[in-house]
């Protein structure tokens, strides 16, 4: 089993940053390939970035390319979302995951651990 906690989240003016942090324990966590999803009010979870085991390889969406960095500390067991240049419509709750198979990570239906979320708001 692997438990994952997210913090970081709250309130923040368009244009402004935040630090999300994904805190991991359990099971040997630098096995684990980590991701992190979003949900708005009335929309369906939506895959943000994700970051192989090593550290070596990232994914992100279309949507957050090129503001959205993920990053990794293994020896922290601790994944992170750096995001830049926010805007109102990345208001959501923040979800990380964790997978033994990175392309997991990208799919909402079969990453197998999830955190509990946490609020970002920005406001216009």
């Amino acid at each position: 089993q692997v438990q994952l906690v997210e913090s970081g989240g709250g309130l923040v003016q368009a244009g402004g940053s935040l630090r999300l942090s994904c805190a991991a324990s359990g099971r040997t966590y630098t096995r684990y390939a980590m991701g992190w999803f979003r949900q708005a009010p009335g929309k369906e979870r939506e895959f943000v970035a994700a970051i192989s085991w090593s550290g070596g390889s990232t994914y992100y969406a279309d949507s957050v390319k090129g503001r959205f960095t993920i990053s990794r500390d293994n020896a922290k067991n601790t994944v992170y979302l750096q995001m830049n240049s926010l805007k109102p419509e990345d208001t959501a709750v923040y979800y990380c995951n964790a997978d033994s198979n990175l392309g997991a990570t990208m799919d909402q239906y079969h990453a197998a651990y999830w955190g509990q979320g946490t609020q970002v708001t920005v406001s216009s």
